[in-house]
């Protein structure tokens, strides 16, 4: 590889495209020929892509190579990142999340998902951070794809914290009546929740309160809701490479949000523009059902 690569200033090097590997994208719905091209019409040079070093796969910066290549180039400017491939996928969907084409709704959920697994310690938030989505949302995806957790989980300032939990909650309590002596210490320590939480319930055992709060039961009732899957949509020519197939993608992608998801986003509409956001999601509510009614006539003619 050492012949293939030219030491440029900044950190940067040049290298040769014909060496780079392009799978294993977090980008499901692969190469976006109109993003090509625009990158590829503008005169300036193209910033350096992020590489993996020890696989060569391209981390940030697919399309900036796909428009390199319709330039009739040979070489692109790189980044070398040397963590290992999982810390190199955390590095890709961080950097396709923060700059350039967003990814797809489905595109961060499948890479929480990934990050879940191969990073089980990190905290909702640690990955929401990088995946683009929610905290309550990434909560949702674990418990999809790993029901069973940890107990405790590592923030993004790299402390370990105990999960608070209606479980650790309900540890609490049992050792608390089984062991009146004990001290929250010694509670929180053993049911793997924060000293505080065990203060709580031990409070609310003492009022004749359930130990787990309200919403956290009802957030425990809740099953996690998973959005469509997209990727035959996507993959479809007929869609890709016209401009209404292009819109209609992009408009059933920014539906696709799970129930937590549309649920932060209703937290978050202040309280005066309330009836105002109210109505205008009735009315897109309505022309969405008014367009789903017009396609499938049209299937049937």
């Amino acid at each position: 590889m050492s012949g293939n690569v030219v030491p440029l200033a900044g950190g940067r090097q040049r290298v040769g495209i014909a060496s780079l590997v392009l799978s294993g994208s977090p980008r499901r719905s692969g190469v976006d020929e109109e993003h090509v091209r625009t990158l590829a019409s503008t005169d300036d040079p193209l910033p350096a892509i992020t590489v993996h070093r020890s696989t060569m796969r391209v981390l940030d910066g697919a399309h900036r190579v796909h428009a390199a290549l319709l330039r009739g180039e040979t070489h692109i400017d790189v980044v070398f990142y040397d963590g290992n491939e999982a810390d190199a996928f955390v590095l890709a969907v961080k950097s396709n999340v923060r700059h350039g084409l967003p990814l797809s709704a489905e595109d961060r959920i499948r890479a929480a998902e990934r990050i879940i697994a191969s990073h089980p310690d990190w905290s909702d938030r640690g990955i929401a951070s990088v995946s683009g989505l929610a905290a309550k949302t990434v909560a949702a995806v674990r418990q999809r794809v790993s029901p069973e957790g940890r107990r405790s989980r590592t923030g993004r300032d790299g402390k370990v914290r105990p999960i608070n939990s209606a479980d650790g909650r309900r540890r609490a309590s049992r050792l608390i009546s089984e062991n009146p002596g004990m001290s929250l210490r010694e509670i929180a320590e053993s049911a793997g929740i924060a000293p505080a939480t065990a203060r709580d319930v031990r409070e609310r055992m003492r009022a004749g309160e359930d130990p787990v709060p309200p919403q956290q039961r009802r957030r425990a009732a809740v099953p996690p809701v998973t959005p469509p899957d997209l990727r035959s949509l996507r993959r479809d020519p007929s869609l890709r490479f016209s401009e209404a197939g292009r819109v209609i993608l992009r408009l059933m992608d920014t539906h696709t949000i799970t129930a937590d998801g549309w649920q932060q986003l209703a937290d978050s509409v202040p309280s005066h523009c309330a009836d105002a956001v109210a109505d205008l999601a009735r009315l897109s509510a309505e022309a969405l059902q008014g367009f789903a009614h017009q396609v499938r006539r049209r299937k049937s003619r």
